[in-house]
């Protein structure tokens, strides 16, 4: 149990901070949904989509290829050097390409009234993939304290020039004509550049990020092997057209939602089933968390002799949780629809949907340890080109009979498919023996106890709330009535000790 203890302690270290922050993050959300209407904040919606196939072109392996390669190494600092070194000479590659062409791109994606949206995000880009390397060294020299200020910084940023652009500076400048402050910002500040409020505040926070970066930005060019580089992009070049195709999974719906419903209502869609997509912020903030201690933690495990039964130990209490996580926010769902504002709200169907797409990602980032200890990547990229034709096809399918609904569908069935071949595969190459009983039990459970609740969709919300409570208050003694052996004979082991 000591290598899940810390696990544990270095997913709080790591999520906590970042949950907590995020989740001042997330109010983001309320906000945007409140001051944009539903066609405005699809626009937004879509921009970050494609910025999230960016963020992995920008990196193309680089982070999991320095966690595979830097802890067996003699010299870590010509491991870190050299990737380092190529990310800096690709940022500023595609920077230059960027705003070289910059109306071009604009036009290509139907924004041509806005090409400075194209300069915002070439910068953001190009940043937040120079300080991937330098996250990632952080995370393998166990330094979480400084990796979680960093980013708690970022987001503190981030909201702030968001609530200064958005609420702040439009409430001055509609104050009265005498009003001094009123007039100097009226000089500046327009309501209709809102959302290019949004994006220059995330630039302004990705800008601040690099300069608290800057110390592990330093490095001697003496120490670039391009040996060394080699090994790395060979491990690393696969998992980039993984990362790829794992992206169109994630967001290539909403690409797809805004090009391929009539132009009256594709951007409100978008807008509507991108607000509902936040609305699965527990199982989301978990996930990411999780990923950043895990990663590390996989590789760190592998040579230990119960590794396997580590691996199986993390599965089994990922899903559990996950589980958990899933069932309150389904139980309370009610309640937690307040975060996004009332326009947007009538996407609620597809949020248990999403959230059950997102249960099913999480196992398979769990399943995924055996094609990255075996070193077979080119799985991994299979593996997600295998979820992206699913995501293309249905998507193409369905955007035109169900709109957005299609959407959550398509994404259901990818992220499915991906976990079953990923268990199908790694049973064979690496195979570990997982406790199938177990998980069906708590994610059966948990399914069980959300559709009973549909039993009581008639009741007032105080009732409902209540029998609620009751539900998840029951699961929670299921879960201790069998563990709590396990936590015993743990307790002992350590005692014998």
């Amino acid at each position: 149990m000591n290598p899940l203890k810390k696990l544990a302690g270095q997913t709080a270290i790591y999520g906590l901070p970042s949950i907590v922050l995020r989740i001042v993050g997330y109010f983001l959300t309320p906000l945007y949904t409140r001051v944009l209407d539903e066609g405005n904040y699809g626009a937004v919606v879509y921009m970050y989509s494609l910025v999230a196939f960016f963020n992995v072109i920008l990196t193309y392996g680089l982070e999991t290829a320095f966690f595979r390669f830097v802890s067996g190494a003699s010299d870590r600092t010509k491991v870190y050097t050299s990737a380092l070194c190529s990310l800096i000479f690709s940022s500023l590659f595609f920077l230059l390409l960027v705003v070289s062409f910059s109306q071009s791109i604009a036009e290509l994606i139907d924004y041509q009234d806005h090409k400075e949206w194209i300069y915002y995000f070439g910068l953001i880009l190009s940043l937040d993939a120079l300080s991937a390397l330098p996250f990632a060294r952080l995370r393998s020299e166990n330094k979480a304290a400084r990796f979680a200020l960093v980013k708690s910084v970022n987001i503190i940023v981030n909201v702030a020039f968001n609530l200064l652009f958005l609420l702040v500076l439009p409430a001055i400048a509609h104050t009265s004509s005498s009003n001094p402050f009123g007039f100097l910002v009226r000089l500046f500040y327009s309501d209709q550049s809102k959302i290019s409020y949004i994006f220059i505040s995330n630039l302004i926070a990705s800008t601040i990020t690099i300069f608290m970066l800057r110390k592990e930005m330093r490095i001697d060019l003496k120490m670039f092997d391009i040996q060394i580089l080699k090994k790395l992009l060979r491990y690393g070049i696969p998992l980039l057209f993984a990362g790829l195709a794992g992206i169109a999974n994630e967001t290539l719906d909403r690409v797809l939602l805004r090009h391929m419903l009539p132009e009256s209502i594709a951007s409100i869609q978008l807008g509507i089933y991108g607000a509902n997509y936040k609305v699965a912020i527990l199982i989301t903030l978990f996930i990411q968390a999780y990923k950043y201690a895990a990663e590390p933690f996989f590789f760190s495990q592998s040579t230990n002799k119960d590794a396997k039964k580590t691996y199986s130990l993390m599965m089994t209490y990922f899903v559990l949780v996950i589980s958990f996580l899933f069932l309150a926010t389904m139980l309370y769902l009610d309640l937690v629809m307040y975060l996004i504002g009332k326009p947007f709200r009538s996407g609620q169907d597809v949020v248990p949907i999403l959230m059950l797409a997102n249960i099913f990602l999480g196992i398979y980032v769990n399943l995924s340890i055996w094609y990255k200890l075996t070193n077979q990547t080119l799985f991994g990229m299979l593996l997600s080109f295998a979820g992206a034709l699913i995501t293309i096809i249905l998507n193409v399918l369905l955007i035109p009979k169900m709109g957005y609904m299609g959407s959550g569908w398509a994404t259901f069935a990818c992220y499915f498919v991906m976990m079953v071949l990923s268990y199908y595969f790694g049973q064979r190459y690496y195979p570990v023996r997982y406790n199938l009983r177990k998980i069906g039990l708590y994610l059966g459970l948990a399914l069980v106890l959300y559709f009973t609740s549909y039993l009581t969709e008639d009741l007032s919300l105080f009732t409902r709330l209540v029998l609620h409570t009751i539900m998840l208050v029951f699961y929670l003694l299921v879960v201790l009535v069998i563990e709590y052996p396990n936590l015993n004979r743990s307790k002992q082991e350590v005692n014998n000790r």
